[in-house]
Formats: C-alpha cells, structure tokens, sequence
C-alpha cells in the first residue's frame, strides 16, 4: 500500500459506503484535496455529500476504498485512532446546530480547546475571538436554549474554528440561516480559515459554496459527474414545490 501525493492533504481512493439498509451512498468515489484549499462538494439531497465527508472525517468506515490524511491511512486506523485525529486535527461542522445545553456560549465554544489540554483563560479568550468575528461574542453567558436557531450555528462554527483544525468538514453549514447571513457566515467561514491556512471540504446543495470554494466536485446518486444542472433556487415567495418538479439532473460522466 503506497500513500498518495505530499500535495494531498486528504486523498479518497474508490470509496465505497452503504446506508445502514443497504441502500448505497458512495459508489466507487475518489478525490484529492490539496492543503489549504477550499474544496466544495455539490449535488441534491442523497447524492452522497454527508457520507462522502463522514468518512474523509474518520466519522465514518467506507465498505471498500482508502482514505489518507497527511500520510496516515485512516481507514486502517482502529477506534482510538480515529477518535484521536478527530480531536486534535479535524475540525466539523453539522448542518443542525448541536450545543452542550448545561455550558454557556463561549464555554460551548471553547470545549474542544480545553479537550486538547489548553487552559481555561486561554481557551476562553480564543473562543471570544472567534464569537466575535461571527457577531455572536454579546451572547458568551447566555445558554443556548436562550439563542435562535442562527445563533447556535455560528457558536458551532466557532467551536469548530476555534482550535484552527489542520482540515474543516463543513455539512451544510448554512442550512439553519437565513439566505441573507448565510452567505455573510459563509464568507467569515472561509476567509478566516484562508487566513489560518485550514483546509475545508464543504458540502451544500447552493451555487453560493461553489462560489466561494477553490473548486468543487459534483456528486450525484452516489458518483462524481462532470456537470450537473440544477434548477435556480425560487424566487422569495414561491413554494419549494414547484421547484422541486424540475430538480431533474443532467449531467455528463
């Protein structure tokens, strides 16, 4: 077994991965991301974006298929190793904002800091620094069933920004927000992780990603495909319905 290029920081070789009823969600996909690139992987609702991720993150085991990440075959790592390398140099984001509802904001945020060993007053000043920069740092006491919905997922982004992660996985990340700061918290995502030099895969469904990615890799039913064409999102006020009857995908291999 030979490690792929010094120029991937993650390489996947013919992924394989199946739904806990058998139903296949990665069929045979490879990729490489270079270090420090914002890489943005697109297609519809069960293309294989979330799978595709949780098994680069060491989330998940492929049925077949490699994953590296900086030299280290993670699909051969047991469950310590993987644990490891999730905490100390992986960093996520889920598209449903998930905060310990017994600490406050920036304690919520410093979490995986303090998990790594860094002093309380420490942690807690790189948490601020990150709530600040997302316009979360005047919520740092509240609790989170105190904040809206929006304001969670910027705590989660900052939690996961915080500890400046060797590699962010990004699962929709603007699912909870709203069109106009989604793309504000966007942009904070990936200029302050440019400026760290953190590498982000980010999966969604929206041209605004791809907008904002070094490049973008296109899945559909569980395949990379070349080109894949996607109806405009709907105009404020129009329903999802109508939408949702021309989300037939053409796409060339």
């Amino acid at each position: 077994m030979v490690a792929p290029p010094d120029n991937d920081v993650i390489r996947a070789s013919a992924l394989h991965f199946a739904h806990r009823d058998g139903s296949p969600a990665l069929q045979g996909v490879s990729l490489g991301v270079r270090k420090g690139e914002v890489l943005a992987v697109r297609g519809p609702r069960g293309s294989g974006k979330t799978a595709l991720l949780r098994c680069l993150a060491a989330l998940a085991r492929p049925q077949r298929g490699e994953v590296w990440f900086d030299g280290v075959a993670v699909h051969e790592l047991g469950a310590l190793g993987r644990e490891r390398l999730r905490r100390d140099r992986f960093g996520w984001i889920d598209s449903a904002p998930v905060l310990v509802p017994e600490l406050n904001v920036w304690e919520n945020a410093a979490l995986p800091l303090m998990l790594r060993g860094t002093g309380r007053r420490r942690a807690r000043q790189a948490a601020l620094e990150w709530l600040e920069r997302l316009d979360v740092a005047g919520k740092a006491r509240l609790r989170p069933h105190e904040l809206r919905q929006a304001e969670r997922q910027r705590v989660c982004i900052a939690r996961a920004l915080a500890v400046v992660p060797s590699v962010l996985f990004a699962d929709e990340p603007a699912a909870p927000l709203h069109r106009a700061e989604s793309a504000q918290v966007l942009r904070t995502l990936t200029t302050a992780a440019r400026s760290h030099g953190v590498t982000v895969v980010l999966a969604d469904q929206g041209p605004r990603e791809a907008a904002l990615a070094d490049r973008t890799v296109t899945l559909l039913d569980g395949r990379r495909v070349r080109t894949l064409h996607l109806p405009p999102e709907p105009a404020a006020g129009s329903g999802p319905a109508a939408t949702e009857g021309r989300a037939a995908c053409s796409l060339s291999a």
